[in-house]
């Protein structure tokens, strides 16, 4: 039975609360939650110019800490809640982990690879696809980063 969004709502609301710890470090503002059996094994939130490291994005924090958590790799049983759609590397990384679904709020028009530009999470080629949810939360989430990118500009970063 495939899940409605309106399921997901608390998930994404802690989600969101990582990436309001995100943006005060200054971090762009995207969270991520791994959930297996309706508790939240792990949570995570970009940690880019904090760690010095470009693959420090929100989605493979999470998906590094849900595997030490259950103490392995195939996180077959379990599902990532992220606030932005998936890059190449992230939806990559869920689908190699054998996650059962991914749900996200905002699409990503210059970077999602899960259904905005590329559809990584259900290519048929790999040897994992995956249930998708979108626009979970998804205005709330979006104007998040929405506010925080005009604020750079305002401030002159790009």
């Amino acid at each position: 039975m495939t899940a409605t969004p309106v399921e997901y709502d608390e998930y994404m609301s802690a989600a969101i609360e990582q990436a309001r710890l995100a943006e005060k470090l200054g971090e762009v503002p995207i969270g991520a939650v791994v959930v297996c059996d309706g508790a939240i094994i792990a949570a995570a939130h970009n940690r880019r110019i904090v760690d010095a490291d470009p693959t420090a994005h929100a989605e493979m924090l999470a998906i590094r800490a849900a595997a030490a958590a259950t103490g392995d790799w195939r996180l077959g049983d379990c599902t990532l809640v992220v606030t932005l759609e998936p890059c190449c590397m992230c939806a990559g990384a869920i689908v190699l982990a054998r996650m059962e679904r991914l749900v996200y709020g905002a699409a990503d028009p210059k970077a999602g690879a899960v259904d905005t530009l590329y559809r990584i999470c259900s290519d048929e080629r790999l040897n994992h696809r995956l249930d998708v949810i979108s626009g979970v939360k998804a205005a709330e989430c979006g104007q998040m980063l929405t506010n925080f990118f005009r604020r750079q500009r305002e401030m002159g970063k790009k």
